[in-house]
């Protein structure tokens, strides 16, 4: 995407949430994922947006920087708490939000989703994520992305033009990306807010 300013042109580059376990070790296939995930990622041409934490965030963030298109500011960490030093040896730019839990929220807020595992942390990201409309992308690992790859959160129509539209369903981390960057054009509205119903004895 490019965006004229003034006679320059500056070039954006998609910001991708990378949500998950945050538990899971060295080693382990969350973690390797969540590398693979990162690095495929900064491959293609985006940023890597994390809880900043430890396990899938952080091994999504060191996945990152081992791409040969890394560029120092590829990595951004939304932390629950107030101090940056919370933050993962592989998070470039750190907020420190204070928001605890809501800072979810912030991390839906991203582009597009690729959820690794999880629990309710990670459910609350992609709920999130569903209602403000963005591309949700999840891998078909034991957690909540396994289990709502491939299905709806529910059946509000997010894109009348799109009738398929669902959290996509990969088995691997180059097809989590691939499909991030096949369908992401389309998956540019936004959530323009809670409306109030209109009810019958609101409009007498």
């Amino acid at each position: 995407m490019q965006r004229p300013i003034g006679k320059r042109v500056r070039r954006t580059r998609p910001l991708i949430a990378v949500i998950g376990d945050a538990g899971v070790r060295p080693g382990s296939k969350k973690y390797s994922l969540a590398m693979d995930v990162g690095r495929c990622l900064v491959d293609a041409g985006c940023r890597v947006l994390t809880g900043g934490l430890g396990g899938v965030m952080e091994a999504a963030c060191k996945g990152a920087r081992a791409s040969a298109g890394y560029t120092p500011g590829d990595t951004v960490g939304v932390l629950p708490g107030h101090d940056p030093r919370e933050a993962n040896p592989y998070v470039d730019v750190v907020v420190a939000s204070g928001l605890d839990h809501l800072r979810n929220s912030v991390v839906a807020h991203a582009e597009a989703i690729v959820a690794i595992g999880g629990g309710a942390g990670t459910l609350s990201e992609i709920c999130f994520a569903w209602i403000h409309k963005r591309l949700i992308v999840a891998l078909r690992v034991p957690g909540w992305s396994g289990k709502l790859a491939g299905l709806r959160v529910d059946e509000r129509v997010r894109y009348p033009r799109l009738p398929d539209d669902r959290i996509y369903g990969a088995d691997a981390a180059s097809e989590a990306v691939r499909l991030v960057m096949r369908h992401l054009a389309a998956y540019g509205a936004h959530h323009h807010g809670i409306r109030r119903r209109k009810t019958a004895s609101l409009r007498n």
